[in-house]
Parts: structure tokens; C-alpha cells; sequence
């Protein structure tokens, strides 16, 4: 690149800020410890989650085979063009507790690799055993292969936490006090109360906080998938992340890339701080919902020719309806793309129907709500994953491998 993305400076608060948790080995090391189900349970158990991931280990005992569906179908791998399922609104434990007890119930349910949250990361989600429960019965009875969580940087976080961030790097952060200890970085921009569609306004030197949340997260719950929302934070993610191989990036939000040109501009970001193997810390984009067909195409033909390993390219097949336009279905696309040879991840917002709380809004929900609102969020979810197995099964029939969460499978 002409010009460097981190400056000297920039990249001395970044190490600093390493340093501050004791280095990125050490960082990785204690992530990777916290993602052990037996840790995971023995915590969870203290803080009042150990009866809900007892029963959903009995739960998962009743979803359905992927084997048994290919055997029944007579179904074979002819084509290239592998599909990866995804379903977005997790929102936290009990969310997440009563979609698997739907499923539970259904018996006929294929469910989904990669999940997707959009919870802030706050100090109740974070330290209250909520973050981590979820990823328990995610990544561990599910046996999800992604779990990815969402740091929204104007949330109101302890005041300490942005004063030892201030001392840590040098920089300071523009705030207002919220009283009872708390503090609250100023957006300026209109969007949610947590800013522009979940912290897209990284200003100033905020990807800081963002940085600082995610080490948090991973250090307290083992979370190591972390959407990434703007363009200042994914440089930032990409320098930090280098050597700590546990830690990778979702970019998606507004940043979906809606053409080559935006999809390049990437490819140059992940190429300015690559891992030593090669490797960059940003595991998948999501292709916007404005890209047709052979955009995805000609996005997934770069990337092939650019020399970048491991990344998946993501498509909406369905979108919430406060989100974007009415009757959003990208699932004849995803077919073109597939039949094209190309690999895709399937991702969905909604299952189509509108359904009350199948909204923007309901991810922005305070913490308390969320949880009295636990069922109604769940059936939402429940009928996105039944979304998904529908369209992952006729991908199948079509001749073409899907990949669905370890509970999927057999033995």
C-alpha cells in the first residue's frame, strides 16, 4: 500500500494494550483453557446456569442425523461448491436454551454449524454467566463450529474499565458520565441507543475499546468469534489478532461487501497483517444483501487468486424486515453460486415470515427484557433454523455437501 493503515503510534497502543493481559501467548493460552466444556460447566454451575445445560444435553439426544437423511434420500456428493449453514439471533442462554428445546421437540430439525449473536457485551452478559452458558451448550453440546459475538463500543461500561484502557495505551477516550460508576463513549451519529446498527462509529481511537471488550470476553467465557463492524476495527483486529491464532473476525453489518471494489479493498487490509502461516484473523465475510449472483462469484474467484487461506464468503438467503426490502430472498442465487462451483455460507436473519420480534430491534434489547422475552425470541430463531434445514436439505438433493453443527452428525 501507498500509505500505511497503523501508524507508529497506532500500533504502540495496540502492544500496549497486549501487553497489558500479559502478551498474546498468554492471551491465546487462557481463551483456549476457558473453551473446555468441563471449565465451562463447573462456572456456569456456580452461576446459576448448571440445570439448563444438564438439560440441554438431554435435549440434543433427540436431533435428527444428517447420515440418516443422505441414507433415507439415497443421496451422493456430485458437484463441487461446498454450502455452510449459519443462523443469526442467538441472544444469550435462555434465548439459546429455548430454540434447542423447540428442536428437542420437533425431532426434524437439521441444525446449523455457525451462530450468531448480537448481544452486546455487557458487564451483565459478560460477567453474570450468560455469555458463557450459551457458548456451553453452542459450541460444546451443539458442537457449533462458530459461535460469533458482537461488541457494541457505546454500551455503558464501569468507568475503570475506559480509565485503565486511558493508562494503558496513552490515548483518551471521549465519554460521558452516567452516574453509578459508569461511563458511556459519545456517539455522535443517529442509529440504535448503542450507535449506527451496532457500533459501526468507531471514532477517534475507540477501536480500542472495541479491542478491549473482545480480550475480555475471550479471557472471562472462551468467546473467540467476534463480529466486526467497521473499517478502523478491522485493521486494528487484523495487527492484534496475528499471534493469537484462537482469536478470528465475522465482517459483516454495513460493511457486507456490496461489490469487487469494496471486496478488494479488504483483501489489501488482510494482506498488510497476515499470521506467519499466512493466515489472517478474518474468517469470514458476508457478501451484502445489494450483490447479485456473479458478484459473489467474482468475489469468491479473487479470493482464490489472491493467495489468502481459510475464509468463507456468507450471503443472507433471508433478511429482517426492519432491515432491508420486503420478500429479501437470495436462495436462487445461492443455488447459481453453488452449481458455479463455489463454496458459500448460508446465513439467516429471518425465516421470511415477519414474525413479532424477527427485528433489528429485538437485538438491541436490555438484558432483563431479553430474558422475559426468552420464548418469543426463541420461536423466532427455532423457525429460522427450520428455514435452514429446509433450503440446506434441497442444496444436498442438488448434489452438493452441508455442513451442519457436530450434534448433526453420528459418532
Amino acid at each position: 500500500m501507498h500509505f500505511k493503515l497503523l501508524s507508529a503510534s497506532d500500533m504502540k497502543a495496540i502492544d500496549a494494550l497486549i501487553d497489558s493481559y500479559d502478551g498474546p501467548k498468554s492471551i491465546n493460552d487462557r481463551i483456549n483453557e476457558k473453551r473446555e466444556y468441563e471449565i465451562r460447566k463447573k462456572i456456569a454451575e456456580k452461576k446459576g446456569f448448571g440445570d439448563m445445560l444438564e438439560k440441554a444435553e438431554n435435549y440434543v439426544k433427540d436431533f435428527p442425523k444428517v447420515g440418516d437423511f443422505i441414507d433415507e434420500e439415497n443421496l451422493k456428493v456430485t458437484k463441487e461448491g461446498v454450502c455452510t449453514t449459519q443462523v443469526s439471533g442467538f441472544q444469550g442462554a435462555y434465548v439459546t436454551f429455548d430454540c434447542i428445546r423447540r428442536i428437542a421437540e420437533n425431532k426434524d430439525v437439521l441444525f446449523p454449524t455457525e451462530m450468531i449473536s448480537v448481544v452486546a457485551l455487557t458487564e451483565h452478559y459478560l460477567y453474570s454467566g450468560d455469555l458463557l452458558a450459551t457458548l456451553a451448550m453452542a459450541e460444546n453440546i451443539l458442537k457449533a463450529s462458530k459461535f460469533c459475538s458482537t461488541n457494541l463500543i457505546g454500551i455503558p461500561l464501569p468507568e475503570e474499565r475506559f480509565a485503565r484502557l486511558e493508562k494503558v495505551t496513552g490515548d483518551s477516550f471521549d465519554r460521558r458520565d452516567l452516574g453509578d460508576g459508569l461511563s458511556q463513549l459519545i456517539l455522535k451519529n443517529m442509529g440504535t441507543p448503542f450507535g449506527n446498527l451496532g457500533g459501526v462509529e468507531v471514532g477517534d481511537n475507540n477501536h480500542l475499546v472495541y479491542l478491549d471488550g473482545i480480550t475480555r470476553a475471550g479471557l472471562e467465557t472462551g468467546n473467540n468469534f467476534f463480529l466486526n463492524p467497521s473499517w478502523s476495527t478491522i485493521v486494528a483486529a487484523c495487527y492484534y489478532a496475528r499471534e493469537i491464532p484462537t482469536m478470528s473476525f465475522k465482517i459483516s453489518m454495513l460493511l457486507s461487501t456490496q461489490n469487487t471494489i469494496q471486496f478488494r479493498m479488504l483483501l489489501n487490509i488482510m494482506k498488510e497483517y497476515l499470521r506467519d502461516d499466512g493466515t489472517t484473523p478474518i474468517f469470514e465475510i458476508n457478501i451484502g444483501n445489494a450483490a447479485s449472483a456473479e458478484t459473489f462469484i467474482a468475489c469468491s474467484r479473487e479470493l482464490k487468486e489472491s493467495g489468502l487461506k481459510d475464509i468463507s464468503l456468507t450471503a443472507h438467503l433471508r433478511i429482517n424486515p426492519d432491515l432491508g426490502m420486503a420478500d429479501f430472498n437470495w436462495t436462487e442465487n445461492a443455488f447459481k453460486v453453488l452449481d458455479a462451483g463455489h463454496d458459500i455460507t448460508i446465513k439467516y436473519e429471518s425465516d421470511g415470515q415477519s414474525r413479532p420480534y424477527d427485528t433489528m430491534e429485538t437485538y438491541f434489547l436490555p438484558d432483563e427484557e431479553r430474558d422475559e422475552k426468552a420464548e418469543l425470541i426463541g420461536d423466532v430463531i427455532y423457525h429460522k433454523a427450520i428455514r435452514c434445514d429446509k433450503d440446506a436439505r434441497e442444496i444436498m438433493r442438488r448434489g452438493h455437501e452441508v455442513k451442519f453443527a457436530g450434534i448433526a452428525y453420528k459418532d
